[in-house]
């Protein structure tokens, strides 16, 4: 059966070896990711930092700290995981602040990038009392280029209207004493030549603002582990840029971090038909791969094709109450089984940060999965007190 998998060191994988549903990552894949990222580092004199909101298994920190510079969080729990985890440069990044937050984000955080320049200000008096205390603390503004790179408008930071950055023609008559840089946030699994058309767009709009930075922050949704990523065209604009405005710059990257490196395993409960043929799974689109109804897209399965491609073909639905939720129609060449392990395909990213248990459906466990020897270690499984402690 010819079939592109992404995540193809597990190939090889038993899947009966973990419980069911879960999810599994190949700490060698990861590390292949990472290998890259860092080359990116020493080559272009870049930071790189990773996107917990991605990929935030944090029993690899470890690993994942020694090719990378810290990790970039989206509010007060991402940060203090980012400090007590990972443990090197930490930033944060929200929306908005709350005081209470952002009291203690100043305590632990290395940079901390506020989304308008009014909540810069509002925060004066707790931004000098921290810098009293952390003298190396450093700022910095989230501008919106109004330049639009995605094609999906809720995954597209800069859509019209979008809250997230302020456009940059506001801020060129602010007083900004005390910002020490600018981030900027336009992609979404993309590759190099969106980038090199937001950077041209921020560069034409602020030039001046750019060399009173002493870094800039070109944010995440570079997929730069991606095959077909132009890996030396980004290490050639970033020394153009950090060169020409005399900045350090900084990457986010999330999913180049955790992609083509893990599996979510799944069991088939049942079969039933119903003007066509019916499996339900011990997973759920809406608890586990939510993206999968967001985005939407359509997760791969191990050996399977699109609906007609083989001889049986099956509507993939999960154990939740909620009509939708339903994976897909998948085929197979042979009939699914009760109790038929499916593999799919390249979940590390954007799925075990995204579960819930709504419904009571249970969380999956997570694995650790290593390529080269074999060994299989489960870090975490979850049960009633998970969800419970969820609740009131």
């Amino acid at each position: 059966m010819s079939e592109q998998i992404a995540a193809s060191t597990f190939k090889t994988f038993d899947p009966g070896r973990v419980p069911s549903p879960c999810f599994v990552v190949d700490e060698v894949a990861i590390e292949r990711n990472l290998q890259i990222l860092h080359d990116v580092e020493q080559r272009s004199g870049a930071k790189v930092l990773i996107a917990l909101k991605a990929f935030s298994m944090f029993s690899m920190a470890p690993l994942i700290m020694r090719y990378l510079s810290g990790a970039c969080a989206s509010g007060l729990l991402e940060a203090r995981l980012g400090k007590e985890e990972y443990g090197k440069e930490v930033h944060v990044f929200s929306a908005a602040f709350t005081r209470p937050h952002l009291q203690e984000i100043l305590k632990i955080a290395d940079h901390i990038v506020f989304n308008t320049w009014s909540q810069w200000q509002r925060f004066q008096p707790e931004i000098k009392a921290a810098q009293q205390q952390r003298p190396g603390l450093e700022f910095g503004l989230r501008i919106n280029p109004r330049h639009s790179e995605g094609a999906v408008p809720l995954y597209d930071p800069c859509a019209p209207g979008s809250r997230l950055g302020t456009p940059i023609d506001q801020l060129l008559h602010k007083d900004l004493t005390g910002i020490n840089g600018l981030h900027f946030h336009t992609l979404c699994e993309q590759n190099f030549a969106p980038l090199a058309r937001t950077l041209d767009a921020v560069e034409h709009q602020c030039p001046q603002l750019l060399h009173e930075m002493q870094w800039v922050n070109f944010g995440g949704g570079h997929h730069i582990t991606h095959p077909d990523y132009d890996v030396e065209a980004l290490i050639e604009r970033i020394k153009r840029f950090s060169d020409k405005y005399q900045v350090q710059v900084y990457l986010e990257p999330g999913e180049a971090i955790a992609i083509r490196s893990g599996v979510l395993v799944s069991e088939v409960l049942d079969l039933m038909e119903n003007e066509a043929s019916i499996a339900i799974l011990d997973t759920s689109a809406t608890c586990h791969m939510p993206d999968t109804l967001e985005m939407p897209y359509r997760a791969h399965i191990f050996n399977s094709g699109a609906a007609g491609q083989y001889a049986h073909t099956y509507r993939l639905g999960g154990l939740s109450c909620l009509a939708g939720d339903v994976m897909g129609d998948y085929s197979f060449d042979q009939p699914l089984q009760v109790g038929q392990r499916l593999l799919f395909d390249d979940m590390a990213h954007y799925t075990m940060v995204k579960t819930t248990t709504f419904n009571g459906v249970p969380l999956p466990a997570l694995a650790i999965w290593n390529s080269s020897t074999n060994n299989l270690r489960i870090v975490r499984e979850f049960g009633y007190e998970d969800f419970r402690n969820r609740l009131s």
